[in-house]
């Protein structure tokens, strides 16, 4: 019986020395996702039959669009490593430029269901005669970036970047990042061009 009691003593004892120790949380890892090597940032001139030019990245291969209801002048850059693509759809601005600025500010709306915001940042090139407008998306929407650029009078581009997997901004965020620069500078160097019209 002495040796119960003592060790059941020795044991309460132990115990309470250990209770003021600092002991070893074990929790879940968070969740990790791939590192990614970005390319260097450099550029060419992306110019064709179509209204606009504007440099895009060595990194990048513009295509025509090929979708049943495709215009022409609707190219797509696409961005194969990252699994990206900036759908640009260009339109002849003849008295329905109102009716375009409508559709391209729906377009961006439609993300705002599951965004968790929108920062909207003007374009104003005057020496170019660009100008427009610039969404910026936040939260894991289809699209994270959407503008259009005009002259107000005969141009009006716009585009939007879609990924070909499932909306993750926390993965996704080092990419939108790094291809939104992308944008800006395709949006810095746009220009227009005086063609006939293109059939």
């Amino acid at each position: 019986m002495k040796k119960i009691l003592l060790i059941t003593s020795l044991t309460v004892l132990f115990g309470c020395i250990s209770c003021g120790e600092e002991e070893d949380v074990l929790s879940p890892k968070p969740r990790g996702y791939f590192r990614i090597a970005f390319p260097e940032k450099s550029y060419t001139l992306y110019d064709s039959l179509c209204p606009y030019r504007f440099e895009v990245p060595r990194y990048s291969e513009v295509m025509p669009n090929t979708q049943k209801n495709a215009e022409p002048c609707w190219q797509n850059i696409e961005f194969k490593r990252f699994k990206a693509t900036l759908y640009l759809s260009y339109k002849p601005v003849d008295k329905n430029l109102p009716k375009y600025l409508d559709d391209a500010h729906e377009f961006a709306n439609r993300h705002q269901i599951k965004a968790n915001g929108m920062e909207q940042i003007a374009i104003i090139r005057d020496s170019a005669k660009v100008y427009g407008l610039l969404f910026d998306i936040s939260g894991n929407t289809a699209s994270s970036v959407q503008f259009y650029l005009t002259d107000s009078t005969k141009h009006f581009l716009r585009g939007s970047l879609y990924f070909n997997c499932t909306p993750n901004a926390d993965s996704l965020k080092k990419v939108i990042e790094f291809l939104k620069q992308d944008i800006l500078h395709l949006i810095n160097t746009t220009a227009w061009k005086n063609t006939e019209k293109i059939s």
